[in-house]
């Protein structure tokens, strides 16, 4: 299983957050490095890690939907967020923008965003709906889809906009 969960990692957000930009970044980002745009990815790298772990490890399965966790993940990040994979994602694609001052980046990070929400909303909530059910329902109830829980008043927790 462990060579599944590599593979998906290097298909998966491989492509998406390492191939894709680097290309980007190879025929429109500035020579000129900027130092800055470095935590940036290496946080995004750490998050996707860290997920793919716990899909592994809690989940016993991978990220990939050809070979999906058989458990529901509610550990780690994900007891932050629903989608901290997805996060990490998108903060990698912006570091590199950031690192190769690259407008083009910074576009296809604004695109992935709503292409994720759209993919996470018709497919893998339902998904998780039909597979897990009370489970799913219990944790989608408590945990929020992008933004975690910042303040609490009166016991009722307010989120972020999203």
């Amino acid at each position: 299983m462990l060579v599944r969960a590599i593979i998906s990692f290097l298909i998966l957000p491989g492509v998406f957050g390492f191939l894709i930009p680097i290309s980007f970044a190879c025929f429109t980002g500035s020579h000129d490095i900027q130092w800055a745009g470095v935590p940036v990815v290496l946080l995004g790298v750490v998050l996707l890690l860290w997920c793919v772990r716990d899909f592994y490890v809690s989940g016993k399965g991978t990220l990939a939907p050809w070979d999906p966790p058989r458990k529901i993940v509610m550990v780690g990040l994900y007891r932050y967020i629903r989608n901290p994979m997805y996060a990490g994602v998108l903060i990698l694609v912006l570091g590199w923008g950031i690192l190769f001052q690259s407008v083009a980046l910074w576009l296809y990070t604004g695109i992935l965003f709503p292409a994720f929400n759209i993919s996470i909303r018709l497919y893998e909530e339902p998904w998780l709906h039909e597979n897990f059910g009370e489970e799913w329902q219990s944790y989608r109830s408590k945990v929020p889809r992008w933004l975690p829980h910042l303040l609490k008043r009166n016991k009722r927790v307010c989120s972020w906009l999203i």
